[in-house]
């Protein structure tokens, strides 16, 4: 076999100077003196015969063929990083650290409930967490960033290997004195109809999935957009409007606050919790084995009604 005209190292600088757009900052982030890191990249483009990258005294430009070769680099990056977890995995996939996502309307919510089970299951496991929004965790996987994630499946996710932990309810919040809270059982979207719902603002998975599940009630949203949960509970607890939030946060978002929870009704009234990695990771098998622990761990179904 002919050996590669070019290093892992020499992409890893290309790829920083594709995304940084700057062969200073790009030098800095990795950890190379400028003109070693203009130097290896003339070595590849001239051992390729192409034009990477176009540099003027104000700015740096990727060529055409540039933005391709770069976004090849990325990939062949992530299966090398994929080769060298696997190599280091063999003896026990459970011992150092597993990068994983989750969205912020989980995060809160599931990870006190799984942190110590996890812990006593995999002791040698170290979990380095990242919350984020469901679009930037996928492409934070896609990219090579994270080994795995947890969010709803609902969202536009892409083409990734999953295991489903558990559907997460959706349940109307209103004030105690609300006509809403009168009744216990599963709100209708009749009963629905007309009535001025508090949203998560744009951007949120769940934004989007709350706008399905009472998409046949003609409801009026309101004017305030929230960016926390927390935020759509404490509005409604100063009366006036409702909102869905899903089942997992109940308990923990009712705590403070004097609101009448009901069920709601519907085939889209609830989200798919899922674990996604990658197709073909490396880790999958140990990521399979993480999903059955989180199933297991998984908070129990939250009462009907918070006091």
């Amino acid at each position: 076999m002919a050996p590669h005209p070019f290093t892992l190292r020499q992409l890893q600088y290309i790829v920083a100077i594709a995304e940084e757009l700057s062969f200073r900052r790009a030098a800095e982030r990795c950890g190379v003196s400028q003109p070693s890191l203009s130097a290896q990249l003339a070595q590849v483009e001239e051992a390729l015969g192409v034009t990477l990258f176009e540099r003027t005294r104000k700015k740096v430009l990727i060529t055409v063929p540039g933005r391709d070769l770069a976004a090849r680099a990325k990939r062949a990056l992530v299966e090398a990083d994929e080769l060298v977890r696997a190599a280091t995995r063999t003896s026990d996939p459970f011992a150092g650290t597993m990068r994983l996502g989750v969205i912020p309307t989980l995060a809160p919510y599931l990870l006190p409930s799984i942190t110590a089970p996890l812990r006593k299951r995999f002791p040698k496991l170290r979990i380095r967490w990242t919350e984020e929004k469901t679009d930037v965790l996928v492409k934070r996987l896609d990219d090579g960033e994270l080994e795995g994630a947890i969010l709803a499946l609902e969202a536009d996710i892409g083409e990734v290997a999953q295991q489903v932990l558990a559907k997460d309810p959706f349940v109307v919040l209103t004030p105690p004195d609300h006509a809403l809270a009168k009744k216990s059982t599963h709100v209708t979207e009749a009963e629905l109809r007309g009535e001025e719902l508090l949203l998560l603002d744009e951007g949120h998975c769940f934004r989007t999935q709350a706008l399905e599940a009472c998409s046949a009630a003609r409801m009026n949203e309101s004017d305030f957009r929230a960016t926390s949960l927390t935020t759509l509970v404490q509005m409604v607890a100063g009366g006036g409007c409702i909102t869905l939030i899903p089942a997992i946060a109940v308990d923990t978002e009712t705590r403070r606050a004097r609101l009448h929870v009901r069920p709601l009704a519907g085939p889209a009234a609830h989200r798919t919790v899922a674990l996604i990695w990658r197709k073909g990771s490396a880790l999958e098998p140990s990521l399979q084995t993480l999903a059955t622990a989180l199933r297991q761990a998984y908070p129990k179904a939250v009462h009907p009604n918070a006091p």
